[in-house]
């Protein structure tokens, strides 16, 4: 199985001590592919580097709205130099977080609004946080039109995700899946669509029931996967092939033919794990 992270902060300084071999991890379990969203303007020549020196990493750049105080107006319009210069497969992460408490509203939706008209100009889809947000989320997605992407992490209904599917944006399903009181969650994901579905860590947060309290990596995305299988009752390899081919689809990937072809190996200068 090849399987695809579809959010992962890979480049966060939680990997620094041991990078290469979370990357080893990973690889060995079969995600062959993350995709690395950004959080703030600082942040990108890190993951522009991290996604250069790991085969199989893709960056998507972005303002975090949980980060709205470290932003300035100046960072949108270097956000669309680096999306001309560096051609991401993404804009984000980006959103709305309506549950920490001091985040400026008003600050938030300014930012996100030009975050997808950027998407839309760029002809990239859109990595959204919704946190007490998803409807605000949507409203913002119909106002701008023209968008793809995935609420990565979703929260929200049934209903809020059949719009969701409506305007075309999958949904990013991780660690929370795990957990047995997740019931809303998991009848969600039992019964949405498949061509709907993208796994996710967000490492190195959210980490899954087996490692609550510990750091999360991508290598744990096997545990998402076999979650998903149990409750669609079908295989894990139906699981990974559809939603490696949805995140093909959604961010352009080219198409990972066999594992033993196409899983990145370790770059020459991370061959031996620190």
């Amino acid at each position: 199985m090849l399987l695809i992270d579809s959010h992962c902060h890979f480049d966060a300084t939680a990997f620094d001590a041991d990078r290469a071999a979370a990357y080893a991890r990973a690889v060995a379990a079969g995600v062959a592919v993350q995709i690395v969203p950004a959080v703030t303007a600082a942040s990108w020549p890190t993951l522009k580097q991290v996604c250069a020196d790991y085969p199989g990493l893709y960056p998507a750049y972005g303002l975090h709205p949980m980060f709205i105080a470290q932003h300035r107006p100046e960072h949108l319009h270097s956000l669309r130099v680096w999306i001309e210069r560096e051609a991401p497969v993404a804009i984000g992460e980006c959103g709305l977080d309506f549950f920490v408490d001091g985040l400026d509203a008003q600050t938030q939706q300014a930012s996100f609004d030009a975050q997808l008209r950027l998407a839309r100009d760029f002809d990239l889809p859109v990595i959204v946080h919704a946190r007490r947000a998803v409807d605000a989320v949507i409203a913002s997605i119909r106002n701008v039109g023209g968008l793809r992407g995935v609420v990565h992490s979703f929260p929200g209904s049934q209903e809020q995700a059949m719009q969701l599917h409506q305007l075309g944006f999958l949904l990013g399903i991780g660690g929370p899946l795990t957990f047995a009181r997740a019931n809303r969650l998991r009848k969600l994901v039992a019964h949405m669509p498949l061509e709907q579905l993208l796994l996710e860590t967000d490492a190195p947060d959210q980490p899954g029931a087996l490692h609550r309290g510990q750091r999360n990596e991508p290598a744990h995305l096997l545990e998402v996967l076999a979650v998903v299988a149990s409750l669609r009752n079908t295989s894990h390899e139906v699981i990974a092939a559809a939603t490696t081919a949805n995140a093909q689809r959604l961010f352009k990937l080219p198409v990972l033919a066999s594992a033993t072809s196409q899983a990145p190996c370790l770059p020459p200068q991370t061959q031996t794990p620190q």
